[in-house]
């Protein structure tokens, strides 16, 4: 009788355990605070569909989100679906910690059906192949949420202000220096980014090393085969000098959280902005009525082609411990369908990752999109400059645009850090 008690004991526990686990569902954590809103109605609309419970978690800002998921990596806590903010390096680091599922097998179910619907280069960020540096098994582990890339954004009412063409954003250097002579004499700020989050600076010049020397020798560089004391590097450092001595960057930017950068931008305090094509739906809630459009960085020179950062944008991962794992992904399937994505793209206006979704897209979202024909992205190269390079060439441009350092000194800084991070490898 006690074994029969027991077992009938156990029996209840298992089943109210099973019934806990059950109603809590699928948990997500991000950190995408534009997206809150409509991650709250998709959750409502597939508890409807399925009666799968989903759980959207936000964690903002980023910092603090990827403080949050690396704790709970060390503590085996992270949820079933969570992101990965930083570089290829982290996502390999998680993987290898064995809290990433691979998803290629479902990727390619009924002839690659889920993996079709997205854009090639949204697979290929979420992708290690064979032979990759990081040892990291061949095959698919993110998924992607959307697209994106990063751009100079201009303002059309102030260009009108300052007597300038707002149809004709400048196209090169030249026309760029020119054309912020013009609106400093009409008393309008120039260019105005969150350079204060260092990732930002690394962005915008390796945008001009790109169209300087081409990815070849950048990447060269990062091998550690060309120094950061190359001219070609001397003239990427220098132009953030000229911008100084122009007075092109409001000052105060250079310490600025993008937030704060994008408020700036969207109360018409100046006519340029440096930012990512997530900054439509931003701009939307801060001001609706902004008048701007996006244009490439000013080319520099005509030897190589012009270069932006691009690509995936928000990506999600399948974590591999956890007990709902395909739950998770039969979610994050419903979530990437076309249905889904168009919702998403008509509520936060980024660029859709699902191939069908494009066409619905708003014309100033279109006009972003053009800009992916010239993208470029450290997930995409196999090879990246270390993060202790990265900080002092990065906090080095910083210096520069405040006058506090030259463009020399910079170079000769970074250099001999880099020659240090070389000798640790060997």
């Amino acid at each position: 009788m006690e074994r029969i008690i027991c077992l009938l004991v156990s029996v209840f526990i298992f089943i109210g355990c099973a019934r806990k686990e059950q109603e809590s569902g699928i948990v997500i954590w991000h950190w995408m605070t534009d997206r809150e809103d409509v991650f709250v109605e998709f959750a409502k609309k597939y508890k409807q569909q399925t009666g799968v419970q989903v759980k959207f978690e936000l964690y903002a800002p980023s910092e603090i989100y990827t403080q949050k998921i690396r704790a709970a990596a060390q503590t085996n806590t992270l949820p079933d679906i969570y992101g990965i903010l930083g570089s290829k390096r982290d996502f390999a680091s998680f993987i290898k910690s064995g809290h990433v599922e691979n998803l290629t097998e479902q990727m390619e179910l009924d002839g690659g059906k889920w993996k079709n619907s997205f854009f090639e280069k949204v697979v290929e960020a979420n992708s290690f192949k064979p032979g990759n540096r990081f040892g990291i098994e061949p095959g698919i582990y993110g998924v992607g949420i959307d697209m994106m890339n990063i751009q100079m954004l201009y303002n059309k009412d102030l260009f009108k202000q300052a007597g300038l063409d707002p149809e004709k954003p400048p196209r090169t250097w030249t026309e760029f220096i020119e054309i912020n002579r013009k609106l400093k004499k009409a008393n309008i700020p120039g260019l105005v980014s969150g350079f204060g989050e260092i990732w930002l600076i690394e962005c915008l010049a390796n945008n001009f090393a790109f169209n300087i020397m081409g990815e070849k020798k950048v990447l060269d560089t990062y091998r550690g085969q060309v120094p950061y004391t190359d001219p070609d590097w001397m003239n990427v450092f220098e132009l953030f000098d000229i911008m100084r001595k122009e007075e092109i960057i409001i000052k105060d930017s250079i310490t600025m959280v993008n937030k704060s950068a994008e408020q700036l931008f969207s109360n018409n305090k100046a006519a340029f902005a440096f930012n990512g094509s997530w900054c439509i739906n931003v701009y939307k809630g801060m001001n609706p009525s902004l008048n701007y459009a996006p244009m490439l960085v000013p080319k520099v020179s005509n030897k190589y082609p012009v270069r932006i950062w691009g690509g995936q944008g928000a990506y999600i991962v399948v974590n591999a411990k956890s007990s709902k794992k395909k739950q998770a992904i039969d979610f994050l399937k419903w979530l990437t369908a076309k249905e889904q994505q168009i919702i998403l793209v008509q509520k936060t206006s980024n660029l859709p990752s699902n191939k069908e979704a494009i066409s619905m897209i708003d014309p100033i979202l279109r006009e972003f999109s053009l800009g992916m024909n010239y993208i470029t992205h450290p997930s995409m190269w196999n090879v990246e400059e270390s993060p202790e390079v990265v900080e002092v060439f990065s906090k080095g441009i910083q210096s520069i645009l405040i006058g506090e350092k030259t463009p020399q000194e910079v170079a000769l800084e970074v250099q001999k850090i880099k020659l240090q991070k070389l000798k640790e490898t060997k």
